[in-house]
């Protein structure tokens, strides 16, 4: 029972990380405004994403690499998004 709790939890902090952006990335789509974005948020989580992404290749570990491979596209794509729309 302790094992299946711990995956759970695991699982849900995983979705929960990976899905973190989304709703900015739709808001900055959809207004095309992000001048009250940080860059230096954005920027962090994108370098954040990518390094948990590498650690998960050298554990060998396919949820921490999915979670964060998603998480990285979702905070490129924000990225992008704050560089064209910046005013």
């Amino acid at each position: 029972m302790n094992d299946i709790l711990t995956n759970l939890i695991g699982y849900t902090a995983a979705a929960v990380g990976t899905f973190l952006m989304l709703p900015q990335v739709i808001k900055s789509y959809k207004s095309k405004k992000t001048a009250d974005l940080s860059m230096a948020m954005v920027v962090i989580y994108v370098i954040n994403c990518f390094l948990w992404m590498i650690y998960g290749f050298f554990l060998s570990a396919i949820p921490m690499i999915v979670a964060n491979g998603i998480g990285f596209i979702i905070s490129i794509i924000q990225l992008v998004l704050k560089l064209k729309y910046n005013s």
